[in-house]
């Protein structure tokens, strides 16, 4: 009987320490960042929804604007933590501008936007440089 209770703490302790163990490995370990194509196609989705939001904003002031995405490119840092991977969205924007008389003024403009990934919140942020 007595040998029956040691055994029983036994595999108590055993099973504590288990679960400790993993516990920690799961704290210790930091998020990582999807893989490099997922977050190539996650930031083509944010460069959708720039040129969404900004493409014939100004219509009623009689602006036409026409944004193309020129490029994503994602890069990797391997030195930060905080940002493992930066990314830049390049666009080619097109304003045609009407004048009184009928003519249509164009201006053309190369914009870039510089993101990085955040491993915590799974999501590109803007970098404010």
């Amino acid at each position: 009987m007595a040998s029956e209770g040691w055994m029983r703490m036994k595999v108590l302790g055993f099973t504590i320490a288990v679960a400790f163990a993993v516990a920690f490995a799961g704290c210790s370990s930091k998020p990582k960042a999807p893989p490099r194509d997922s977050l190539v196609a996650l930031l083509q989705q944010e460069a959708e929804a720039l040129k969404a939001e900004n493409e014939n904003k100004d219509v009623n002031l009689g602006v036409r604007t026409a944004w193309k995405v020129a490029s994503v490119d994602v890069q990797e840092q391997p030195e930060n933590a905080e940002a493992p991977w930066r990314g830049i969205i390049r666009f080619k924007i097109r304003a045609e501008t009407s004048d009184m008389d009928g003519k249509v003024q164009v201006d053309e403009q190369l914009k870039e936007f510089a993101y990085v990934f955040n491993p915590v919140i799974e999501k590109w942020v803007f970098e404010y440089k």
